[in-house]
């Protein structure tokens, strides 16, 4: 081959890649639109899953105008408050954190986290999609946090205590323990109240503070468990079934208001679809995750009616601590949503 033949070869071969790069960076910058949504959790999570539904239908339903970026395991923002000023600042879309997380930010959210006061996902889901996330909406945006809730969603299942060597049968069991909690007072106050020891750890050190013995148990969701291989120290687990694990998605509001109409439609629509398909990732792994953790030589408890209401009376003073810090409205608009999805339910 002649030089000059090899050379013409190299020039068309740097034009044709630089047609296919144009034509890549034109297909990447024509959106209108980009909602970058970021998770702490990994991309087997189901709160990824949900995204993954997300990102299908807002693409498609918007014809291209609006692209979605997923970041997971912490890689666009390591932390609840990095990311809230993320959203806050218009340079992340969305983000989600669980009822306990998002006490850090606004308080009276913990609400929802109050033990005991849901009995099924019906129930749950049904409060869930009412008048009480209304008004976390709205008082969120009348605060001027510079979110927008857009929605709740499941994002394991339920809560329950599971403990590296002493079974936990009443409350009683639970006294002395050293019980791992998020940072969320109201996680640590449950603790307390049934006579445990409350430890607020990272969930990325916990696994080293479970092999370590720093703490002697936690309070999670079957497939976290599993997800982070925690069923290698925790060998029991009661289902006491204290908290409904609900994650309350958040967008940014100046991101928000640059929205048309039809995209804001776009996307209440397509979180639809994400809190669907989260929630069906639940319901399909949630008894394999207990049967992993069986085989793994865990013992599973499963509490009468009368072993759980032990629990729920050990731990009334819930309902005061809440009173004592945030007032009674929340609490009141709770229990008026409870009592009007039992009803709709029955």
């Amino acid at each position: 081959m002649s030089i000059k033949r090899l050379t013409l070869l190299v020039v068309y071969g740097l034009i044709a890649i630089s047609c296919i790069v144009g034509i890549f960076r034109a297909s990447v910058t024509q959106a209108e639109f980009t909602i970058k949504a970021s998770i702490q959790a990994s991309t087997q999570d189901e709160d990824y899953v949900g995204l993954l539904a997300f990102k299908e239908y807002v693409e498609k339903a918007s014809e291209g105008r609006v692209q979605v970026q997923l970041y997971a395991s912490g890689q666009f923002c390591g932390s609840v408050p990095e990311c809230i000023g993320s959203l806050q600042a218009g340079v992340l879309e969305m983000f989600p954190s669980t009822a306990g997380g998002t006490g850090n930010f606004f308080a009276p959210a913990q609400v929802l986290d109050l033990p005991y006061v849901f009995t099924s996902d019906a129930q749950a889901e049904c409060v869930l999609d009412g008048p009480i996330i209304q008004k976390m909406r709205d008082t969120v945006l009348d605060n001027g946090l510079n979110i927008r809730l857009i929605g709740v969603s499941n994002t394991g299942g339920w809560r329950n205590f599971a403990t590296t060597s002493k079974p936990i049968r009443n409350p009683e069991d639970l006294k002395g323990q050293k019980i791992r909690t998020t940072p969320a007072d109201i996680q640590q106050e449950l603790v307390r109240q049934l006579g445990a020891n409350p430890t607020p750890i990272s969930w990325a050190e916990l696994y080293t503070a479970l092999a370590t013995g720093v703490v002697e148990g936690s309070k999670n969701g079957i497939q976290d468990i599993i997800g982070a291989k925690l069923e290698e120290h925790l060998k029991y687990i009661i289902l006491d079934g204290h908290s409904y694990m609900a994650t309350l998605w958040w967008f940014s509001e100046p991101v928000w208001k640059t929205l048309p109409k039809d995209i804001q439609q776009i996307v209440i629509e397509g979180f639809a679809k994400q809190k669907a398909a989260a929630s069906e990732m639940v319901a399909t792994q949630e008894s394999r995750s207990y049967t992993i953790f069986e085989q793994a030589g865990g013992t599973i408890y499963r509490p009468s009616i009368a072993e759980k209401q032990m629990f729920k009376a050990a731990s009334e003073n819930m309902r005061q601590w809440f009173i004592d810090n945030f007032g009674n409205n929340w609490l009141d608009l709770l229990d008026a949503s409870v009592s009007q999805c039992d009803a709709s339910i029955n």
